[in-house]
Order: C-alpha cells, then structure tokens, then sequence
C-alpha cells in the first residue's frame, strides 16, 4: 500500500498553530506510511507566531515524516480593521496552498520515486474558506478545532437557530437571560456568550465557518471523551484528539533558570500560578488589585504579567519588595514546564483551552478568570457544568480602557478558594488528569478515535 501525506493549513496565530502540530505528532505515531507538511504563514504585526513559525520550520529535519513549508508573508492593506486583516491574510495564501499541494502531488507522480501520495488536507476551523482546494486535487478535506468540542457544538446550534429559526444571536431581548444548548445539560447565561457569536461584525463571518465545517469528511477536536462526552454526543460522528505531553526542554537563559531555581525552594503544591495568555494584558488599576490581592491572601505566587513591573507598581513601597521571599512577577515563563513543576497548588488562568487542557494534564486546579473570544464559555463548562474548577470573575471581559476592574478583596478570597478550600474540586482535577493520561493509551477513546481517522484515509 503507498504512503500517504497529509497537508496542514493551520489559522496564523500561536495558539492554533501548537494545538494543531501536537495532533500531527499523534497522527504519525498510528501508522508509519503517513507523512504530514504544513503550511506555515505569519500575521502582519506579530513577532510571537513569525518567531514560532521560525523555531518550527527549522526542526523540520529532526523528523523526515514532518515537514513545515513557511509561506511567503502578505503586506495587508494598513489601514484593515483587525477582522478584514485576518481575512485578508487567509485569502491570500490559497494559491500558495495550492502550490504546495501540487508540489506533494508531483513528487508522488516521480517514477520509482515511493514518495507519499496526497491524501487530504486539514484546515484550521478558521481556515474553512480554503476548504475547496481539496475538491481541486479530488482528496477530502478535515477540519481541525483547537477550540473544545462545547464551542464547536455551542457555534453549530447558533448557526442552525440562525438560519432554520432567523434567531440573531446579537439581539436577544433583555428576556432571554440564558440559551439553551444541545452540547451542555445546563443553558448558558448570557454573559458567557463567546464574542463571536455576541458580536453584530464577528457573527456573519463565525456563521460562514460553520456552514463549511459542516461539510467537512470529518473533524478532529482538541479534547477527550472523558472530559466532554455530552458535548461530543450531542454533535455524533464528532471524534477526540489529544496530545499533552511535555519534550523536556533545556532552559539556558538567567531570568528562567532563576525561575526554576526559586520554585524548587518553594513546599510542594503551595505555589499559585498567574498567567493569562499571550493576549491577556491588564491597566494600572487592575495590576494594582492583583498585587494587594496576592498579598493579602498570604500565599507563595508566580505571576506573568505581561508588561513589565515598574510600569505599574508605586515608586514607593514597591510591591516586589514587599513580597520578595513570597513570589516572583515575570514578563514570560514556560507555562506547560511550571504547570509541571511540583510546587505548583493552582492556576489563575484566563481559560483558553489549551490552558485548560494543560493544566488538567499536570493536575493544577484552576481558579478562572476569562478575558476574551471563548474563554467565558470556557469557564462557564469548568465551573458551573463540570464542577471541576473554581471562580475568580466569570463574567470579566476585556474591554480596553473600559475593562471591569476585580477588586483585591475579591481576588484574595478567589485564591483562598483555589488554595485552602477547593479540596473535592482538587480531587476531581487529579481525576479527570488521570484520565486524559488514559485516553491516549492503547484502547483509550483517544487512541482509538485517533487510529480512527488515519484508517479513514489510509484505507
């Protein structure tokens, strides 16, 4: 039987793009005839993703089965608004994508030449606009979510409300307090509504995904059975992937060995861990609260604030000072290797998914406190549905300079729970960490839904 190549076309931001090479990695661990190349593209204004990108298609020759095709960048009208940036960006790789699939298809066309045949691409839920390149080279096209099975169940239901019952998400009337979803056993309220589908520019370009997706071969989501089964029941045929373990990475730079150095001082599971992902940044006001927060609720802390410090903190009675023996602010940590790391008790996470999952895999409960896109809808599964984690403020949203401020009494007695209290929660957490550990092995849902999908194009 020939070799098979499948050609990834992940969305240009880091937090899609190290979800979706993980699952590549699973993939290629089922069956030696498969091979996987990516399509790799940079967003205009983001050194991180360009920086990523970078570190990826340098190690393409540490595995011959994976390979990473960097894309030429594309210089966007300047004056495009966040969303028509996106777009824009997207559009403009398709006949790059293209040029790389046919480049696949040649090689495979060389005589004697046992190089693998294409056999399908798998675009990025925010990519579904490139979905009819496959039809061209006559392969299926998948879908990849690195959003969890609950948003991609929660987004099908609005778009089917939207166009089989013309509901408009965007003006519920003050009535309609919660909605009623199929992927969840309780109604969402209405502060937990991802901002895609609140949101009168983001809905109509959320609603074309999904009428894509739908047409998708098949769709791989970054969960496991265990953690979303109603979710992944509700939407049927829908099946799980996971991949969450850690490389060991040597850390050669002074401020992150100091880092590692400080927490293996620090008891066992007395640490507790702030970070907010890539995008979470907080005003002079909000930074302040934290910080007395911190303080007052008496704990050992590591907190990655995304600014630095002395932009925030009084010139005076410096909070640094105060608490240097308690913990550490720094502008950048390696979240999976900190979550790994024993002294680590808890997690104030803003609750994107990959968050969630990592700290599930390492068994750090989580106090949330979500900022933007789904996150809300995020903590709203952990907290209210699952009953696994606890609450720091639910209904934050970040808003620029009119942002809700959380008060340091609230933040205090948010940590208290997450550190003292939270004693069955952690339980539950331990758990559900022994089962994502499960579900990757021989027979478990991951494994087998996996194996699954590669059968599904390598016959």
């Amino acid at each position: 039987m020939s070799n098979k190549e499948l050609l990834f076309v992940p969305a240009p931001t880091v937090s899609h793009v190290s979800p979706a090479v993980e699952a590549a990695k699973l993939l290629l661990t089922h069956d030696r005839r498969l091979s996987v190349t990516f399509c790799l593209f940079n967003m205009p204004f983001d050194p991180k993703l360009a920086q990523y990108n970078s570190s990826l298609a340098l190690s393409s020759p540490r595995d011959p089965r994976l390979a990473f095709v960097m894309l030429p960048d594309f210089r966007p009208d300047p004056n495009s608004t966040r969303i028509e940036l996106f777009a824009s960006v997207v559009a403009a790789q398709e006949g790059r994508v293209r040029e790389v699939a046919r480049g696949i298809v040649a090689r495979s066309a060389g005589s004697g030449s046992g190089n693998p045949l294409l056999a399908g691409f798998v675009f990025d839920m925010f990519c579904s606009a490139l979905m009819g390149t496959a039809a061209e080279f006559g392969v299926p096209a998948y879908v990849f979510s690195p959003p969890n099975a609950t948003f991609l169940g929660f987004v099908f239901h609005v778009q089917k409300l939207h166009d089989e019952e013309r509901v408009d998400t965007t003006e519920l009337p003050d009535s309609v307090g919660e909605l009623a979803v199929p992927c969840l056993t309780r109604p969402v309220p209405r502060w937990a509504l991802p901002d895609v589908v609140a949101d009168k520019v983001w809905l109509p370009i959320m609603l074309g995904h999904t009428r894509r997706i739908r047409e998708a071969k098949g769709i791989l989501v970054n969960t496991f059975r265990e953690l979303e089964s109603y979710a992944l029941d509700s939407m049927g045929g829908v099946g799980p992937i996971v991949n969450l373990e850690v490389d060991d990475v040597a850390y050669d730079d002074d401020r992150t060995n100091e880092i590692f150095r400080w927490l293996d001082d620090q008891p066992d599971s007395s640490v507790v861990f702030l970070c907010f992902g890539t995008m979470g940044t907080f005003g002079e006001d909000q930074v302040r609260e934290i910080a007395y927060g911190l303080e007052q609720s008496g704990h050992r802390f590591l907190w990655v604030l995304r600014r630095p410090p002395s932009d925030h903190e009084p010139k005076s009675n410096r909070f640094s000072d105060r608490t240097v023996e308690a913990g550490r602010v720094v502008g950048w940590a390696p979240q999976k290797a900190i979550l790994a790391h024993k002294a680590i008790g808890g997690f104030v996470s803003h609750c994107g998914w990959n968050s969630i999952l990592e700290s599930l895999w390492f068994a750090v409960p989580i106090a949330a406190w979500p900022m933007y896109a789904e996150q809300q809808l995020n903590a709203f599964q952990l907290v209210v549905e699952l009953e696994l984690a606890t609450e720091m403020k639910l209904s934050y949203r970040m808003k620029g300079e009119n942002d809700m401020i959380v008060s340091a009494s609230e933040i205090e007695r948010g940590i208290r729970r997450l550190m003292e209290e939270g004693m069955e929660k952690r339980v539950k957490w331990e758990e559900m960490s022994e089962m994502a550990r499960k579900t990757l092995m021989v027979s478990g849902s991951s494994f087998s839904s996996t194996g699954r999908f590669v059968r599904d194009f390598l016959g």
